[in-house]
């Protein structure tokens, strides 16, 4: 690959709408920069997908975005990262390439009591990369961590209903048994439930008048990314001309633009792609 530009885009990914959680802290932190957002709603949920799919899905989206000349990638998704960010930084070596995974080493720190619960997905909860940060990060501090899977959450919130009942009734029931456990701090173990974080404070406060720390490691992956590019030489400078973000999606473009609007207050362009298995994925017919 050829050394890429300062004003060339960061690619970011997600299996749906849940890493425009972290595309948020990316903006706020680096808003100089070029950005490309890929939804893969249209192959959503990740978290039933085997995970030899899931690596070429990933492989996939990593060349549509170096297509479009991205100098990094953040894979704004614990089950991509789990399952095939090995693979993504094996075929693109010393290209910057960021993961997420939950925030144990913070939450640890955080709590007061050693107790921590972890709000993920069950593919997360059962990777081998999971379990052992968290038996070495438990060994390393002495905290316990109560895991949760949250079977059905990151659909509830792809499907866009952010507030209602139905979310605030998976919410309890996912939360309660922490809390009851004793868990002082909360880790949200997947991008989409960051966008839901009003409604968890609000089942916390709802449950318990002890304080509960929320860990969101959306900043922690955009101070990363910041250190990346300017170790390699690629930040963008900041007297540049404007930022531009646009979107892609493999399902309705008009539920990304929707949640654009909602959820950051953007509008930015937004493009449908369509999966081919001969030539990966392409912009479809009507972009």
């Amino acid at each position: 690959m050829p050394t890429p530009l300062p004003d060339a885009p960061i690619g970011i990914f997600d299996s749906g709408v849940g890493g425009l959680s972290v595309l948020r802290h990316i903006r706020a932190q680096l808003p100089h920069e070029h950005l490309l957002y890929f939804a893969d709603s249209g192959f959503a949920p990740y978290g039933d997908k085997p995970e030899p799919v899931l690596i070429e899905r990933v492989l996939a989206i990593g060349a549509f975005l170096v297509e479009r000349g991205a100098k990094a990638i953040v894979v704004a998704c614990n089950t991509a990262t789990v399952a095939a960010i090995a693979a993504l930084r094996a075929r693109y070596p010393g290209m910057p390439i960021v993961g997420v995974e939950p925030g144990l080493k913070p939450a640890a720190a955080a709590s007061r009591n050693g107790l921590v619960g972890v709000l993920a997905t069950e593919r997360t909860l059962n990777g081998a990369k999971f379990l052992l940060l968290r038996d070495q990060v438990a060994e390393n501090t002495g905290a316990r961590f109560l895991l949760q899977p949250c079977i059905g959450l990151a659909d509830q919130i792809e499907f866009g209903t952010l507030e209602s009942n139905e979310t605030d009734a998976l919410l309890r029931r996912f939360i309660l048994p922490l809390l009851d456990e004793g868990a002082d701090t909360l880790v949200l173990g997947c991008t989409h439930y960051p966008l839901v974080q009003a409604s968890i404070e609000r089942v916390i406060a709802a449950c318990t008048d002890r304080p509960v720390t929320l860990i969101d490691t959306g900043e922690a992956v955009a101070r990363q990314l910041a250190r990346l590019l300017s170790a390699d030489g690629i930040a963008r400078a900041a007297g540049d001309a404007p930022a531009r973000l646009d979107g892609f999606t493999s399902a309705s473009g008009t539920a990304l633009s929707a949640a654009f609007t909602g959820l950051l207050g953007l509008d930015p362009p937004v493009h449908e792609v369509v999966a081919d298995a001969g030539q990966g994925i392409v912009i479809g017919p009507n972009n």
